[in-house]
């Protein structure tokens, strides 16, 4: 009886260009708007799991998941409920000690950044995806560490969905989606950092009018009240703006 048919990365070191024709650079130029369009990180996943059925031709389904180390697994985007999958590990499965995850070749991804599964229930099925009734499925890596990935999968219920030039084009796109991750994370990052910094500076005033003390003895009271308590600055800068907000609020007990 034959096996899945799994590619491996290998056979596509680099990008390759695109396909005679311009249907496809105009799609991937629309997906890249719409990509780049998104505010935040999980938007950006949103979108790119809906785009990944759109582009590819015979996916009927998209997931983006997280698989961590040791099989744990959860999906942080998805299309339908059909391909939202989170797996704790569980003594016998695949993924190290203990760990189970629903893809049958997952745990290539850690090596390759390209796996393709023809069908799901050529060595006789008994997986997730075939019970599911998702034959093919085309798995590419957008992210990894040491502790984890992040995978944009597409599915179908047909066997053999996706050949190389799916693959390739999945390759394209996964590539304009890293760069649009990447690009809201950091713009996240830099927004919570300013939010961060505004909430301690009005944390440090409201201390400075309550004790009489100057900016630096109201920061450093902060900080040690912060190691005192064991809350991170921010939250504590929280507290004591929202306590100060409300009717008769004191905020951190002054210690």
């Amino acid at each position: 009886m034959p096996k899945r048919f799994v590619v491996a990365a290998s056979e596509f070191t680099d990008l390759p260009r695109f396909p005679v024709g311009f249907e496809l650079a105009e799609a991937l130029t629309v997906a890249a708007r719409d990509l780049h369009a998104t505010s935040t990180p999980g938007d950006t996943l949103n979108t790119a799991a809906g785009l990944a059925v759109r582009l590819l031709s015979d996916a009927e389904h998209a997931n983006i998941s997280e698989i961590q180390r040791g099989g744990r697994l959860r999906t942080l985007a998805w299309t339908d409920e059909t391909v939202r999958f989170d797996a704790e590990p569980r003594p016998g499965g695949p993924g190290g000690p203990g760990g189970h995850i629903p893809h049958p070749d997952w745990e290539r991804l850690w090596t390759t950044p390209v796996v393709r599964t023809d069908d799901s229930e050529a060595d006789g099925g008994g997986n997730t995806l075939s019970r599911l009734g998702l034959r093919s499925a085309l798995s590419l890596r957008l992210r990894a560490d040491r502790r984890r990935l992040t995978v944009l999968t597409a599915y179908a219920r047909k066997a053999q969905a996706f050949d190389e030039e799916a693959t390739r084009i999945g390759r394209l796109f996964t590539a304009h989606v890293s760069l649009a991750l990447e690009s809201a994370t950091v713009r996240e990052q830099l927004t919570e950092a300013m939010r961060t910094r505004d909430l301690i500076g009005q944390a440090t005033g409201i201390l400075m009018e309550r004790l009489d003390i100057d900016a630096a003895a109201a920061f450093e009271s902060l900080v040690k009240a912060s190691q005192r308590e064991n809350v991170k600055l921010r939250d504590l800068a929280r507290r004591i703006v929202d306590a100060h907000a409300s009717p008769g609020g004191r905020g951190v007990a002054e210690r």
